[in-house]
Formats: C-alpha cells, structure tokens, sequence
C-alpha cells in the first residue's frame, strides 16, 4: 500500500503542505496534541457517555446517538454528537485558536461548524459481539449537502485521533485526489456504506494518538474492520467540521436529516449481514 509524507503542525502551514492537500485531498500532522490532552477528552467523553446511558439520550438537536456493547457486555456509546456542547474538554480543544490555521485550505468566510451538521462527533469504533460501528464503507461527508437540499460546498474534517490507529484496527482508508471529483463520481463511483472493499488505489491513514489528521469532505475515504476483537480493536477519532455558506446551527427542536435515519444501520453487525447482497454489484 502506497505511503505518504507526515508534517508538523507549527501554526501557520506552509506552502509544501497547502500543496500536499490539494493535491491529495488530506495532510497527516504527527503529535499535534500531548498525551494529557488525549487523556482528558477521554475521560471527559466517558463521563458524558455516562449520563447519556444513564437518561437513555437518543438524540442530540435532532442527530441520533448511536450505541453498542462494549468487550465487557457494557452498553457504550459509538457516535457522539455535538460533544463539544456536553464536554468542556472538547470544547476547549474545538475552540483552540490553532485550528483557525487551517482556513488557509478553505475559501474565504469558512468557520468552524461547532453548532452546525453534527457539530463535534466523536467516534468509537470496536470490534465485539454487541458492536454497532467497528466500521464503515466507502463515502463522502459532502453528500449530505444534497439531503440538505444544498449544492455541494466545501468542507473539511479535522479529525483528531485517541487512539493509535493503523491495519490492527481497520483504520482510515482514502482515495487521494478524489476530491477533485466531478458530481457524479461523488455521488456513484461507489455504493455509499455498502461497499467496504479494498481499493489498489486507497493509502491507509497510519495515525498515532494526539495527530490530527484533516481530510476534504469530497474524498472518498472507508474505515475498515479490524482484524482484532475486543479491546485491541478499540479507534477513537474525534472530527471537527470546518465549513462554509450560511449560518446554520442546529438546536434541541431541530428535525432528523433523512440520512441519519439510515445511521442505526451504518457499521452495525447488522449491515455487516446486507454487504454480501450487494457483492456483485459493488
């Protein structure tokens, strides 16, 4: 599998990684954040799993909060949303004005969507029995735009990494250069979740904790299975949106996109049964 260059976050970007992402559509930067800094927005995220298992949350301004069962038979949830409103560590950290460097990738007017599409999601991929997300196939993010009932606009993913991620936990898969993609090849160069396949062209996202790893919203990008079960499968990703156009924030009374309702499915055990239906049509 192809590899690729990894830069250092210094504060501003240079021309050679403004370069690097247009071309490829993502830039890896190794130890952005310190292993403190993980640690606290684990744990603050673990006291707000806490109370939503607690008072049954099922959603959060009309995203749905999806669940499993963890290694140890413990009910877990496996995609946060708006996290940065329910933990102050992940608030702060969405909020550190270091991130505004990355408008440079961006046109002019872009920001940071704390309290819009799903504002922070955290993810928490692992491979058990009881598992509703150990992985996802191939997408886009900038899809959604059309359930929106918008053009597609630029987005970026920034995508802080908890946990140290490579082939052992299935790990992030892209497609570079696919974000220069036409619409149609956005929307039908692959079957959006169902195809998980290996592509010859795809470079696996190696990520250590504390990187920060940012992708276009247009790159056609999968996480795959782990191989591994239980604990040593564990990948959490925590994404930060970075958007433009009109301010659109989302409240408690806001309804659920029609694309979410399909979210219960995407990576569970469940939808793990539908692929092989589609094997020889992907």
């Amino acid at each position: 599998m192809a590899t690729y260059k990894k830069f250092t976050f210094e504060g501003t970007l240079t021309k050679e990684q403004i370069d690097f992402f247009q071309k490829n559509g993502f830039i890896h930067f190794e130890n952005y954040a310190s292993r403190e800094t993980v640690e606290e927005i684990i744990h603050s995220t673990e006291q707000v799993q806490r109370r939503w298992v607690e008072n049954n949350v099922q959603k959060i301004n009309g995203v749905p909060i999806k669940y499993g069962v963890d290694e140890n038979g413990k009910t877990i949830v496996q995609r946060f949303a708006f996290t940065n409103q329910h933990s102050e560590a992940v608030k702060n950290f969405a909020n550190n004005s270091a991130l505004q460097a990355l408008k440079v990738l961006m046109p002019e007017g872009a920001r940071l969507g704390l309290e819009e599409k799903d504002g922070v999601v955290f993810n928490h991929y692992v491979n058990t029995e009881g598992s509703n997300f150990y992985h996802m196939g191939w997408h886009t993010d900038s899809a959604r735009d059309i359930f929106y009932g918008k053009k597609v606009a630029p987005m970026l993913n920034i995508g802080f990494y908890l946990d140290d991620s490579s082939a052992d936990k299935g790990g992030l898969r892209v497609l570079p250069g696919t974000h220069k993609q036409g619409l149609w090849d956005l929307l039908f160069r692959k079957k959006y979740y169902l195809n998980n396949y290996d592509d010859k062209n795809e470079v696996l996202v190696d990520a250590k904790a504390g990187d920060l790893v940012i992708h276009d919203g247009r790159i056609w990008h999968r996480v795959a299975p782990s191989p591994l079960t239980g604990a040593a499968s564990r990948r959490r990703v925590m994404y930060i949106p970075m958007i433009v156009g009109k301010y659109n924030p989302k409240t408690e009374k806001s309804s659920t996109p029609l694309y979410l309702h399909l979210l219960p499915l995407v990576g569970s055990k469940k939808h793990k049964n539908l692929i092989p239906a589609f094997r020889k049509a992907a």
